[in-house]
């Protein structure tokens, strides 16, 4: 692997991030979140909270909530969570919402009916201004990332995110990460593509 071209790698399990109003729809009024573990990225953390997602054909519980709280609920699931849910959600980068189907989150407190909301998340490099100079990438650019072992593969569009508070690493959910057999500690190879910049994603 060349060293200076080494992402690593991160697996997203499914989980959702709240709007104030639905945090307290779901867990009562004037409740705050209680972080339970931080995550990788700076002020990103799991939460104690857990909620039931109901779908056409079927439901999965204990969610994980994750914080802070954000402008707009979003629930993040893979296509394997989609088949048991009944649902059909396009990849979208974080906060692109719009003409993303609906879903119901139930809490210990009440049931939040979402218009919309459900996607799956578009395969992400989180990096600072210092990676992408150094990686020759920039912000929203299209890349490719390399993953070696028995289960190699190239995964494509990967969007690349800048921003001074991240850390380098890239977010895949669980049906990308177990299609390569990936674990704790895997790293993939960039390949830089000429692949155009996306629309400005929200955070």
């Amino acid at each position: 692997m060349n060293e200076k071209l080494r992402i690593p790698i991160s697996a997203s399990v499914r989980h959702v991030h709240l709007c104030r109003k639905d945090v307290e729809a779901l867990f009562g009024a004037g409740h705050q979140l209680t972080p339970a573990k931080p995550l990788s990225q700076p002020g990103q953390f799991a939460c104690e909270e857990t909620v039931t997602v109901c779908g056409p054909k079927g439901r999965i519980e204990r969610v994980r909530v994750l914080g802070p709280e954000r402008q707009e609920t979003q629930l993040e699931i893979s296509r394997t969570d989609e088949f048991k849910l009944g649902v059909d959600a396009p990849v979208r980068a974080s906060g692109k919402l719009d003409g993303t189907p609906g879903i119901r989150l139930e809490g210990p407190e009440g049931v939040v009916e979402l218009e919309k909301g459900v996607i799956q998340a578009a395969r992400h490099i989180h990096m600072t201004p210092a990676d992408a100079e150094r990686l020759g990438v920039e912000d929203r650019q299209w890349v490719m990332v390399r993953v070696g072992g028995e289960r190699g593969i190239i995964f494509d569009d990967v969007l690349v995110r800048v921003k001074e508070s991240y850390v380098l690493d890239m977010h895949l959910d669980t049906d990308e990460a177990n299609a390569a057999d990936l674990g704790p500690g895997a790293c993939g190879t960039l390949i830089k593509s000429p692949t155009e910049v996306a629309p400005e994603p929200n955070d």
